[in-house]
């Protein structure tokens, strides 16, 4: 019973705050994506042809809408449901209902998974991240952004620390491992784009990692 109250708290809190975005916005954009798929991680856009792609946790801006190339873009989210009516159905993208923890697609189905800032918003982090590890095929890219920050708030209510990629995915080859500097609050995307490293003493910032899947996981 506990674990369901805070699991729709949380859920409630991420609403509100989306809410509030869309009120403040209008319309919830989705441009900024396109380049941290793109130029942040070294991939061109011929990289994304034909290939399958998903993200988890993708929130309601739509998130995949750049990626016309693909043959499959879908966002997986618990949320996916209320993303649709703020949006989400004007989005060429699929979202999926469902949690990070439990994904519903087979083993080795996604070339590509994305997980920008939404791995301190699950309830079970080592869970989620063996889904992802099985629904990624051998050979396919992760690309992970994290929050660090040393306290839970209600809407991520884990907290990751800078060896996060070598604690959740240590058979994956990590090919980008970048350690930002927090300078501009809790705006992530702003943190990445000024690209300050974090210092060994820094107890917060952004963690950003491009890795592979160069075998089965269990």
């Amino acid at each position: 019973m506990k674990h369901k109250l805070i699991t729709r708290f949380k859920e409630f809190s991420e609403l509100v705050y989306w809410k509030r975005k869309k009120s403040k916005e209008g319309r919830l954009t989705n441009t900024h994506y396109e380049f941290f798929y793109t130029d942040y991680f070294e991939l061109d856009h011929d990289f994304y042809t034909g290939k399958i792609i998903g993200d988890i946790g993708c929130g309601p801006r739509g998130s995949l809408e750049w990626a016309d190339m693909t043959s499959h873009r879908v966002g997986i989210d618990p949320l996916a449901d209320k993303y649709l009516k703020m949006g989400g159905r004007e989005h060429k993208m699929e979202y999926v209902k469902a949690n990070s923890e439990n994904i519903p697609f087979k083993d080795n189905y996604f070339d590509l998974i994305s997980a920008f800032n939404s791995l301190n918003h699950v309830n079970d982090s080592a869970k989620a991240c063996k889904e992802i590890r099985r629904v990624l095929k051998p050979g396919g890219i992760l690309l992970l952004i994290v929050d660090i920050v040393p306290y839970p708030t209600p809407t991520e209510p884990l907290v990751l620390k800078w060896d996060f990629l070598q604690q959740y995915f240590p058979n994956f080859e990590i090919i980008i491992e970048k350690r930002i500097k927090r300078i501009s609050g809790s705006r992530i995307y702003t943190n990445l784009r000024k690209n300050i490293a974090a210092g060994p003493n820094d107890k917060k910032g952004v963690l950003a990692g491009m890795l592979k899947k160069v075998q089965e996981q269990s």
